[in-house]
Protein backbone atom coordinates (compact mmCIF):
# COMPACT_ATOMS: atom_id res chain seq x y z
CA UNK A 1 0.00 0.00 0.00
CA UNK A 2 1.23 3.56 -0.27
CA UNK A 3 1.40 6.05 2.38
CA UNK A 4 2.77 9.11 3.53
CA UNK A 5 5.63 8.27 6.32
CA UNK A 6 7.46 10.51 9.03
CA UNK A 7 10.79 9.70 9.77
CA UNK A 8 11.61 12.18 11.71
CA UNK A 9 10.16 15.40 13.63
CA UNK A 10 10.70 18.08 11.70
CA UNK A 11 11.20 16.51 7.87
CA UNK A 12 8.87 16.46 5.12
CA UNK A 13 6.54 13.34 4.77
CA UNK A 14 7.58 10.90 2.48
CA UNK A 15 5.31 8.37 -0.01
CA UNK A 16 6.32 5.04 0.53
CA UNK A 17 5.12 1.41 -0.80
CA UNK A 18 4.19 -0.82 2.66
CA UNK A 19 3.13 -3.39 3.03
CA UNK A 20 -0.95 -3.79 4.06
CA UNK A 21 -1.36 -4.37 7.48
CA UNK A 22 -3.11 -7.67 9.12
CA UNK A 23 -5.82 -6.79 11.93
CA UNK A 24 -4.72 -8.04 15.41
CA UNK A 25 -7.63 -9.90 18.13
CA UNK A 26 -10.52 -7.07 18.50
CA UNK A 27 -9.10 -5.02 15.56
CA UNK A 28 -10.40 -3.89 11.51
CA UNK A 29 -8.34 -3.43 8.59
CA UNK A 30 -10.32 -0.11 6.82
CA UNK A 31 -9.66 0.29 3.00
CA UNK A 32 -9.20 3.90 3.86
CA UNK A 33 -11.23 6.79 1.68
CA UNK A 34 -10.67 9.88 3.39
CA UNK A 35 -8.61 10.80 6.16
CA UNK A 36 -8.65 14.86 7.66
CA UNK A 37 -5.29 17.06 7.80
CA UNK A 38 -5.85 18.53 11.42
CA UNK A 39 -4.14 20.79 13.17
CA UNK A 40 -2.79 17.97 15.82
CA UNK A 41 -0.87 16.36 12.52
CA UNK A 42 0.78 19.47 12.36
CA UNK A 43 1.85 19.52 16.55
CA UNK A 44 2.99 15.76 15.57
CA UNK A 45 4.85 16.53 12.47
CA UNK A 46 6.98 19.03 13.83
CA UNK A 47 7.72 17.75 17.10
CA UNK A 48 5.93 20.15 19.06
CA UNK A 49 4.21 16.42 20.84
CA UNK A 50 6.92 14.03 21.96
CA UNK A 51 7.83 10.71 21.67
CA UNK A 52 5.65 9.86 18.46
CA UNK A 53 6.17 6.10 17.22
CA UNK A 54 8.51 6.25 14.59
CA UNK A 55 8.32 5.74 11.68
CA UNK A 56 5.12 6.74 11.72
CA UNK A 57 1.46 7.08 9.50
CA UNK A 58 0.45 10.52 10.59
CA UNK A 59 -3.57 10.75 10.36
CA UNK A 60 -6.44 10.55 12.63
CA UNK A 61 -9.18 11.35 11.43
CA UNK A 62 -9.88 8.42 9.01
CA UNK A 63 -12.78 7.35 7.09
CA UNK A 64 -13.13 4.07 5.43
CA UNK A 65 -14.45 0.68 4.82
CA UNK A 66 -13.90 -2.40 6.48
CA UNK A 67 -11.81 -4.67 4.68
CA UNK A 68 -11.26 -7.91 7.54
CA UNK A 69 -11.49 -8.34 11.11
CA UNK A 70 -9.00 -9.47 13.51
CA UNK A 71 -10.37 -12.33 16.01
CA UNK A 72 -12.72 -11.77 18.39
CA UNK A 73 -13.96 -8.37 16.06
CA UNK A 74 -17.55 -8.27 15.52
CA UNK A 75 -18.74 -4.57 16.08
CA UNK A 76 -18.62 -3.85 12.29
CA UNK A 77 -19.44 -6.00 9.61
CA UNK A 78 -17.44 -6.14 6.29
CA UNK A 79 -18.10 -3.37 3.71
CA UNK A 80 -19.68 -1.09 6.33
CA UNK A 81 -18.14 2.66 6.66
CA UNK A 82 -16.44 3.78 9.50
CA UNK A 83 -14.35 6.55 11.00
CA UNK A 84 -11.09 6.01 13.10
CA UNK A 85 -10.96 9.15 15.57
CA UNK A 86 -7.64 10.78 17.68
CA UNK A 87 -8.25 8.27 20.86
CA UNK A 88 -7.44 4.86 19.40
CA UNK A 89 -7.13 2.79 23.20
CA UNK A 90 -7.21 3.00 26.44
CA UNK A 91 -6.16 1.03 29.53
CA UNK A 92 -9.98 0.29 30.64
CA UNK A 93 -8.75 -0.41 34.49
CA UNK A 94 -7.19 2.93 35.85
CA UNK A 95 -9.43 5.93 38.05
CA UNK A 96 -9.94 7.48 34.83
CA UNK A 97 -10.86 5.08 32.78
CA UNK A 98 -13.47 3.66 35.45
CA UNK A 99 -14.81 7.21 36.20
CA UNK A 100 -15.92 8.16 32.52
CA UNK A 101 -12.96 9.99 31.93
CA UNK A 102 -10.76 7.88 29.61
CA UNK A 103 -10.03 10.66 27.51
CA UNK A 104 -7.52 11.32 30.37
CA UNK A 105 -6.22 7.80 30.76
CA UNK A 106 -2.37 7.67 31.36
CA UNK A 107 -1.66 4.46 28.83
CA UNK A 108 -4.21 5.72 25.98
CA UNK A 109 -3.00 5.30 22.58
CA UNK A 110 -3.38 7.56 19.87
CA UNK A 111 -4.22 7.59 16.14
CA UNK A 112 -1.64 8.65 14.04
CA UNK A 113 0.82 9.61 17.40
CA UNK A 114 1.34 6.46 19.28
CA UNK A 115 -0.09 4.20 16.54
CA UNK A 116 -0.13 4.23 12.90
CA UNK A 117 -2.82 6.57 11.41
CA UNK A 118 -4.55 7.36 8.28
CA UNK A 119 -2.03 8.77 5.82
CA UNK A 120 -2.07 5.34 3.64
CA UNK A 121 -4.64 3.45 1.46
CA UNK A 122 -5.00 0.90 4.67
CA UNK A 123 -4.95 0.96 8.38
CA UNK A 124 -5.50 -0.87 11.52
CA UNK A 125 -7.39 0.32 14.07
CA UNK A 126 -9.19 -1.11 17.39
CA UNK A 127 -13.09 -1.31 16.64
CA UNK A 128 -13.94 -0.63 20.68
CA UNK A 129 -12.82 2.78 19.86
CA UNK A 130 -14.59 3.58 15.98
CA UNK A 131 -17.74 5.07 15.30
CA UNK A 132 -20.33 4.23 12.42
CA UNK A 133 -20.35 7.39 10.10
CA UNK A 134 -23.87 8.85 9.90
CA UNK A 135 -25.71 8.78 6.46
CA UNK A 136 -25.88 12.07 4.72
CA UNK A 137 -22.31 13.17 5.19
CA UNK A 138 -19.70 11.91 2.22
CA UNK A 139 -16.47 10.56 2.83
CA UNK A 140 -14.60 13.95 2.37
CA UNK A 141 -17.11 15.51 4.18
CA UNK A 142 -17.31 12.90 7.47
CA UNK A 143 -13.11 13.20 7.81
CA UNK A 144 -13.12 16.81 9.99
CA UNK A 145 -16.20 15.47 12.15
CA UNK A 146 -13.55 13.08 13.69
CA UNK A 147 -11.58 15.41 15.27
CA UNK A 148 -12.36 18.84 14.48
CA UNK A 149 -16.25 17.89 15.20
CA UNK A 150 -15.21 16.02 18.74
CA UNK A 151 -13.06 18.18 19.81
CA UNK A 152 -14.98 21.03 19.10
CA UNK A 153 -18.09 19.81 20.55
CA UNK A 154 -16.65 18.64 23.89
CA UNK A 155 -15.55 22.40 24.26
CA UNK A 156 -18.76 23.50 23.63
CA UNK A 157 -19.97 21.29 25.94
CA UNK A 158 -17.60 22.70 28.84
CA UNK A 159 -18.93 26.06 28.04
CA UNK A 160 -22.85 24.78 29.80
CA UNK A 161 -25.58 27.36 29.30
CA UNK A 162 -23.66 30.05 28.16
CA UNK A 163 -25.64 32.37 25.86
CA UNK A 164 -22.41 34.61 23.81
CA UNK A 165 -19.39 32.21 22.54
CA UNK A 166 -16.26 33.61 21.25
CA UNK A 167 -14.45 31.43 18.98
CA UNK A 168 -10.22 32.30 18.87
CA UNK A 169 -9.19 30.44 15.43
CA UNK A 170 -11.29 30.15 13.00
CA UNK A 171 -10.46 26.69 11.19
CA UNK A 172 -11.91 23.51 11.04
CA UNK A 173 -12.86 22.91 14.29
CA UNK A 174 -14.71 26.36 14.96
CA UNK A 175 -16.40 26.00 11.29
CA UNK A 176 -18.32 23.45 12.40
CA UNK A 177 -18.85 24.30 16.49
CA UNK A 178 -20.04 27.46 15.02
CA UNK A 179 -22.79 25.84 13.88
CA UNK A 180 -24.13 23.53 16.74
CA UNK A 181 -24.04 27.00 18.95
CA UNK A 182 -25.99 28.63 16.26
CA UNK A 183 -28.73 25.79 16.41
CA UNK A 184 -28.58 25.75 20.11
CA UNK A 185 -29.74 29.68 19.35
CA UNK A 186 -26.37 31.01 20.87
CA UNK A 187 -24.55 33.78 19.82
CA UNK A 188 -21.39 33.12 17.97
CA UNK A 189 -18.31 35.98 18.24
CA UNK A 190 -15.64 34.85 15.83
CA UNK A 191 -11.80 35.91 16.47
CA UNK A 192 -9.17 35.16 13.68
CA UNK A 193 -5.93 36.44 12.57
CA UNK A 194 -5.72 39.86 12.20
CA UNK A 195 -6.27 40.82 8.68
CA UNK A 196 -7.72 37.54 7.41
CA UNK A 197 -11.10 38.90 6.37
CA UNK A 198 -11.26 35.58 4.12
CA UNK A 199 -12.33 33.58 7.52
CA UNK A 200 -14.24 36.49 9.28
CA UNK A 201 -15.93 36.38 6.11
CA UNK A 202 -16.46 32.68 6.34
CA UNK A 203 -17.80 32.44 9.98
CA UNK A 204 -20.66 35.21 9.09
CA UNK A 205 -21.55 32.97 5.93
CA UNK A 206 -21.85 30.42 8.74
CA UNK A 207 -24.08 32.41 10.97
CA UNK A 208 -21.50 34.14 12.87
CA UNK A 209 -23.28 37.63 14.97
CA UNK A 210 -19.94 39.24 14.29
CA UNK A 211 -16.66 38.49 13.09
CA UNK A 212 -12.96 40.89 13.98
CA UNK A 213 -9.19 40.37 14.51
CA UNK A 214 -8.05 38.43 17.60
CA UNK A 215 -7.36 41.47 19.66
CA UNK A 216 -10.75 42.99 18.97
CA UNK A 217 -13.73 44.09 21.18
CA UNK A 218 -17.21 41.99 20.00
CA UNK A 219 -20.41 43.86 20.63
CA UNK A 220 -21.21 42.44 23.67
CA UNK A 221 -19.30 40.37 26.43
CA UNK A 222 -18.35 37.17 26.29
CA UNK A 223 -20.35 34.16 28.37
CA UNK A 224 -17.51 32.12 27.12
CA UNK A 225 -14.66 32.01 24.96
CA UNK A 226 -12.94 28.97 23.37
CA UNK A 227 -9.37 29.20 21.82
CA UNK A 228 -8.71 26.58 19.02
CA UNK A 229 -5.21 28.45 17.91
CA UNK A 230 -2.41 27.02 19.72
CA UNK A 231 -1.78 31.21 20.76
CA UNK A 232 -1.08 31.56 24.68
CA UNK A 233 -1.53 34.91 24.40
CA UNK A 234 -4.90 34.65 23.47
CA UNK A 235 -5.29 33.41 26.62
CA UNK A 236 -5.50 37.01 28.79
CA UNK A 237 -6.78 38.39 25.50
CA UNK A 238 -10.10 36.59 25.90
CA UNK A 239 -10.02 36.93 29.67
CA UNK A 240 -10.63 40.75 29.12
CA UNK A 241 -13.64 40.08 26.61
CA UNK A 242 -15.55 37.96 29.23
CA UNK A 243 -18.21 38.50 31.58
CA UNK A 244 -17.45 37.82 36.14
CA UNK A 245 -18.22 34.41 36.09
CA UNK A 246 -17.33 33.69 32.39
CA UNK A 247 -14.99 30.15 31.40
CA UNK A 248 -12.01 30.48 28.74
CA UNK A 249 -11.80 26.94 27.35
CA UNK A 250 -8.24 25.89 25.78
CA UNK A 251 -9.34 23.66 23.29
CA UNK A 252 -5.70 22.53 21.21
CA UNK A 253 -3.37 20.00 22.60
CA UNK A 254 -0.26 22.26 22.04
CA UNK A 255 -0.63 26.22 22.67
CA UNK A 256 2.83 28.18 23.18
CA UNK A 257 3.54 29.21 26.67
CA UNK A 258 0.68 31.39 28.16
CA UNK A 259 2.22 35.49 29.12
CA UNK A 260 1.81 36.48 32.92
CA UNK A 261 -1.27 38.73 33.20
CA UNK A 262 -3.04 40.73 35.77
CA UNK A 263 -5.10 38.91 38.29
CA UNK A 264 -8.08 41.76 37.71
CA UNK A 265 -8.87 39.81 34.69
CA UNK A 266 -9.25 36.31 36.58
CA UNK A 267 -10.84 37.94 39.80
CA UNK A 268 -14.60 37.96 39.08
CA UNK A 269 -15.04 34.28 38.65
CA UNK A 270 -13.61 33.61 36.00
CA UNK A 271 -12.07 30.27 35.06
CA UNK A 272 -9.65 29.25 32.24
CA UNK A 273 -9.87 25.31 31.69
CA UNK A 274 -8.25 22.76 28.82
CA UNK A 275 -10.25 20.33 26.65
CA UNK A 276 -8.06 17.16 26.68
CA UNK A 277 -8.61 14.14 23.69
CA UNK A 278 -11.86 12.88 23.79
CA UNK A 279 -14.29 10.10 24.79
CA UNK A 280 -16.91 7.43 22.89
CA UNK A 281 -19.21 8.99 24.75
CA UNK A 282 -18.64 12.31 23.33
CA UNK A 283 -18.92 10.75 19.87
CA UNK A 284 -22.58 9.26 20.66
CA UNK A 285 -23.31 12.80 21.38
CA UNK A 286 -22.01 14.51 18.77
CA UNK A 287 -22.95 12.50 15.97
CA UNK A 288 -26.46 12.71 17.07
CA UNK A 289 -26.43 16.62 17.68
CA UNK A 290 -24.43 16.30 14.10
CA UNK A 291 -27.71 14.91 12.45
CA UNK A 292 -30.07 16.97 14.48
CA UNK A 293 -28.32 20.46 13.88
CA UNK A 294 -27.57 19.70 10.12
CA UNK A 295 -24.17 20.52 10.45
CA UNK A 296 -22.38 20.71 7.14
CA UNK A 297 -18.10 20.43 6.82
CA UNK A 298 -16.72 22.62 3.89
CA UNK A 299 -13.50 20.70 2.76
CA UNK A 300 -10.42 21.25 0.13
CA UNK A 301 -9.49 17.87 -0.92
CA UNK A 302 -5.86 16.75 -1.89
CA UNK A 303 -4.34 13.56 -3.45
CA UNK A 304 -2.68 11.09 -0.72
CA UNK A 305 1.10 12.42 -2.39
CA UNK A 306 -0.04 15.77 -1.68
CA UNK A 307 -0.10 15.55 2.17
CA UNK A 308 3.34 17.81 2.59
CA UNK A 309 0.96 20.62 0.41
CA UNK A 310 -2.18 20.03 2.51
CA UNK A 311 -0.08 20.14 5.88
CA UNK A 312 2.03 23.95 4.94
CA UNK A 313 -1.23 25.46 3.72
CA UNK A 314 -2.99 24.57 6.90
CA UNK A 315 0.27 25.63 8.80
CA UNK A 316 -0.08 29.53 6.73
CA UNK A 317 -4.01 29.89 7.65
CA UNK A 318 -4.58 29.10 4.18
CA UNK A 319 -7.32 26.69 3.98
CA UNK A 320 -11.16 27.16 4.09
CA UNK A 321 -12.52 25.16 6.53
CA UNK A 322 -10.58 21.66 6.96
CA UNK A 323 -8.45 19.38 4.61
CA UNK A 324 -8.88 16.09 3.66
CA UNK A 325 -6.59 13.41 1.62
CA UNK A 326 -8.16 11.16 -0.93
CA UNK A 327 -6.65 7.81 -1.18
CA UNK A 328 -8.49 7.35 -4.70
Amino acid sequence: MKAMLLASPGSPLRLEEMPIPVPKAGEILLKVHACGVCRTDLHVIDGELENPLLPLIPGHEIVGVVEAMGTDAGCFSIGQRVGVPWLGKTCGHCRYCLSGRENLCDEALFTGYTLNGGYAEYAVADERYCFPIPDGYGDFEAAPLLCAGLIGYRALVSAGEAERIGLYGFGAAAHIVAQIAKWQKRKVYAFTRTGDTDAQRFALELGADWAGNSGDAPPQRLDCAIIFAPVGDLVPEALKRTVKGGTVVCAGIHMSDIPSFPYSILWGERKIGSIANLTRKDGEGFFEIARLSGVRTEVEVFPLEEANSALKRLREGRIRGAAVLSMA
